[in-house]
């Protein structure tokens, strides 16, 4: 019996051994080689040497790290918040089941299918200055167009746009599938007693599905402070680096100018920001929903 047991266990684990291997080969193996890589002097051509923490320090007393670091807390602070919301209200207009509902899901969905490039054009083409769909606009009711790419400023929002539009689909998706998991009693219950729409949202629906909320933020934080395609098809990280985020500086430094040491101490310093920052989203959240 006991041997049968143990047969039972090795077979299972046999389940798990092919993701296992790409989980140490793909992930865990390059975060522990980036850490080592980051106290060398490196290059792609020689085995590099020892240098402790020098890479950290040049990094922290670049401005332009400071710059592409400064960007990209920006970009998070405003493009987090507006996917949530964005995202949550969406899910609350076609939680129902009508043929209209189901085509402004899928419609609403279909931009986040797109890749990084497709998505880039279409925005190019809203925002280019002279013929671009805002230039038109803005020429239709008498007002001066703005050159949204190239001027400091404006730079960074139109990636953020772009990125709003392209990823509201997942957040939108998983609001969606916890706001149908809500007990429809509840809403019965609230009925009965006359309650107002806005006391249905705000003392069932949200806390009812706070948890997807936390959820849908912390992914959101992890994939917006990895911010680079749109930036770099969009504007290079122009005009004078006031749309760079921090992993566009990562490329620059480790693959334009082959200092693969100093890119990956750059690179350790967003993955430490990420970390921070989900997991003190993930503990405030955690604590007001249990208050």
């Amino acid at each position: 019996m006991a041997e049968s047991y143990r047969r039972s266990q090795w077979s299972h684990g046999l389940f798990i051994l092919p993701y296992l291997c790409f989980f140490l080969v793909l992930l865990v193996f390059p975060l522990f080689w980036g850490m080592w890589l980051s106290l060398h002097k490196a290059d792609l051509f020689g085995p590099g040497r020892f240098v402790g923490l020098t890479n950290y320090t040049r990094v922290l007393a670049d401005p332009v790290f400071l710059q592409a670091l400064r960007n990209t807390i920006i970009f998070v602070a405003v493009s987090v918040p507006a996917l949530v919301v964005i995202g949550l209200f969406l899910a609350l207009a076609l939680n129902r089941t009508t043929r209209a509902t189901s085509f402004f899901r899928g419609l609403f969905f279909s931009s986040s299918v797109l890749s990084v490039t497709i998505v880039t054009l279409i925005w190019r083409f809203v925002f280019i200055p002279g013929d671009g769909l805002l230039a038109v606009l803005f020429k239709q009711v008498g007002l001066t167009p703005i050159s949204f790419l190239s001027t400091s400023g404006w730079s960074l929002f139109s990636v953020g746009a772009a990125t709003v539009w392209w990823c509201i689909g997942l957040p939108m998706m998983l609001f969606l599938a916890a706001l149908q998991q809500v007990p429809q009693d509840l809403y019965e219950a609230a009925a009965l007693d006359n309650a107002s729409g806005w006391r249905v949202l705000t003392r069932i629906t949200l806390p009812s599905i706070a948890r997807t909320i936390v959820l849908v933020t912390i992914i959101q934080i992890v994939l917006q402070f990895q911010l680079f395609g749109q930036a770099q098809l969009m504007t290079n990280g122009g005009p004078s680096g006031t749309s760079r985020p921090l992993v566009m500086y990562i490329y620059e430094v480790g693959f334009v100018r082959w200092d693969i040491g100093r890119g990956a101490a750059a690179s350790q310093i967003l993955f430490l920001i990420i970390l921070v920052a989900a997991m003190a989203q993930y503990i405030v959240s955690s604590r007001k929903t249990e208050a």
